[in-house]
């Protein structure tokens, strides 16, 4: 009887483990509309570094939050990103390449 009981608690111990696993799942896969440089990061795995610098350098489309230090991405990008339709190349968001002078 008691390696009965013992067996129960280890399937609800996992079943529990699993209901949480699956919560945090969940949680990651609800839409939002803006996402912050760290969550593009972790979703495009790249560092928050790459994400926040292809901000400053326009080469996706970000808007700076309400405080002003903060960048954020919207879910429309996020997709785009995760598609490889972009960033865009820096010579592509700079007006063209560059001629040389003679």
């Amino acid at each position: 009887m008691e390696a009965l009981a013992e067996r129960l608690e280890e399937v609800i111990a996992r079943l529990q483990a699993i209901e949480t696993e699956l919560h945090h799942l969940r949680e990651e896969r609800t839409v939002k509309e803006w996402y912050g440089t760290a969550e593009v990061a972790t979703v495009l795995n790249r560092s928050d570094y790459t994400v926040r610098e292809w901000c400053r350098k326009h080469q996706i489309p970000a808007e700076k939050t309400s405080n002003g230090r903060d960048w954020i991405v919207s879910h429309e990008t996020l997709v785009r990103l995760k598609n490889r339709e972009l960033p865009l190349p820096e010579h592509q968001v700079h007006g063209g390449i560059q001629r040389r002078r003679a």
